[in-house]
């Protein structure tokens, strides 16, 4: 096959953003019939406002455990030489902020529960980085019906007919014909073994990870195919302001919880991709 992948830069969709528009008016000069179009999903929830203020949260005893002593000491510690993280990751981790990481810890609990909460990071789907202050993104709520709704919106404005995917920048972990989700998604083949064991198996018998396709919409992909695709549009769509909270931190010279809108404002985001597939 032969591939080309276009990432498309936009604005930063802040709450309250017509992600749909900003998508037809990024894709419609370069989409074609028989087009993938990959969305970041993290992108079009903090468009639909599905955000969570840490800062009004009051952490539990489990929370600051969680915090305090689970993250630091053990993922800071053998779990994550278990799992093979970077020395980086792993120096960020022993320094895990007790207050700010209780209190996600205990967002992360209420939303995703608790052996989710297990994670180091992106505990089910809830994501601190790329957003300001103190704000974490919660997973969609209904991806299917995003994707579905994102694929009308394309076909009614530009009369392309195409496949849209939607897809979470966490991995999937495959053995053979076994892929582990780190959580449920609807992407049929894809199964849930908790998203703490399935990163845990993963990165320590060093098996291939992707990222996670969340939802299809107006194609047929199998599951392989469809995490290749997801793999593909994260590689070429950048770090926006950071990979992690703390690369997002250093890059705008300030805190954890010290970055603004107008700061996420300038820098690159590239929520949107077309990848065109041709049989060779």
């Amino acid at each position: 096959m032969k591939i080309r992948i276009k990432p498309i830069r936009t604005s930063y969709w802040r709450p309250g953003t017509d992600y749909g528009q900003e998508i037809v008016e990024a894709a419609r000069p370069h989409i074609k019939d028989g087009d993938i179009l990959a969305v970041s999903e993290k992108a079009v929830s903090t468009a639909q406002g599905n955000l969570v203020d840490e800062a009004g949260v009051r952490p539990g005893h489990v929370a600051r455990f969680l915090a305090e002593t689970w993250t630091r000491r053990f993922w800071g510690g053998p779990l994550g030489r278990l799992t093979k993280l970077k020395d980086k990751t792993m120096e960020n981790l022993r320094n895990y902020p007790r207050r700010e990481g209780a209190t996600h810890k205990q967002t992360t609990i209420w939303y995703a529960g608790l052996t989710q909460s297990l994670r180091h990071y992106s505990e089910g789907g809830i994501d601190a980085s790329n957003l300001p202050y103190s704000y974490v993104c919660l997973p969609l709520r209904e991806p299917v019906k995003a994707a579905e709704e994102i694929l009308q919106r394309v076909k009614k404005e530009t009369g392309m007919d195409v496949t849209v995917m939607i897809v979470d920048g966490d991995t999937t972990y495959t053995w053979r014909n076994l892929h582990m989700a780190p959580r449920r998604v609807a992407t049929p083949g894809l199964m849930h073994l908790g998203g703490f064991l399935s990163f845990v198996i993963g990165r320590a018998l060093g098996l291939r990870a992707r990222q996670t396709p969340v939802a299809v919409a107006g194609g047929c992909l199998n599951p392989d195919r469809a995490l290749w695709f997801a793999s593909l549009y994260h590689r070429h769509s950048g770090r926006g302001a950071g990979r992690t909270v703390w690369g997002m931190a250093e890059s705008m010279g300030t805190g954890l919880t010290g970055v603004t809108w107008k700061m996420m404002d300038t820098a690159p985001h590239h929520p949107v991709a077309i990848i065109r597939v041709r049989e060779s």
